[in-house]
């Protein structure tokens, strides 16, 4: 099963046997794969129909869940490991969503596409447009994005809520950015990927 960039990058933050639920799960393709090659007992919470579908095809347990509603059915430290990935920008309260993750989840891991990359920069400076990229594929009218946020804004936010930064990592995709990326992740980033617990 081909996965992602960033879900591969992820799945050695999570421990074999572990218990896990994946925010927003989409087709359930990470949690199949932790579930097949680290014996994970995991858990997907989804609202689209056809995501939902395509969970229960691929024998991944699935709720049909809004998580801006809240995560109030699960108690406190539930779960090992809480992810959410590439959902961030697209939820009402990002903020109190995290704190419910740390909440419910030992640790918590979140990625997200950086807004702040200078092809998104020059696109909206020389364009006087919205960006549409592979990552933020788009157009303004029709965006799930509600959140424009850049590694900065995430790191700041960190900060203030009391979170800390176990580990991160930064993906771009293009040359230069893939090997400048270290010096300037804000600046040359395309997703952000962060391994998160409670201070």
């Amino acid at each position: 099963m081909s996965l992602r960039i960033d879900l591969t990058i992820i799945k050695p933050w999570v421990a074999a046997g572990s218990q896990v639920l994946d925010l927003g799960c989409g087709d359930g393709s990470l949690l199949a794969s932790l579930t097949a090659e680290k014996a994970v007992d995991g858990y997907g919470l989804e609202i689209d129909a056809e995501q939902i579908a395509a969970c229960i095809a691929r024998g991944v347990n699935v709720i049909e869940a809004n998580m801006d509603e809240g995560l109030s059915q699960f108690t406190d430290q539930s779960f090992d490991t809480v992810v959410m990935t590439q959902a961030l920008q697209v939820i009402r309260h990002p903020h109190l969503v995290l704190e419910e993750m740390l909440r419910i989840g030992k640790e918590c891991i979140v990625t997200f596409p950086n807004f702040g990359n200078w092809r998104a920069r020059l696109y909206l400076a020389f364009r006087g447009r919205m960006p549409v990229t592979k990552q933020l594929s788009y157009q303004w009218y029709d965006t799930p994005n509600i959140h424009f946020c850049t590694v900065t804004d995430f790191e700041a936010l960190c900060k203030q809520m009391g979170i800390n930064v176990i580990d991160r990592q930064f993906v771009a995709e293009r040359n230069p950015d893939r090997h400048i990326k270290a010096i300037c992740p804000n600046l040359f980033s395309e997703t952000a990927i962060y391994h998160l617990s409670k201070n």
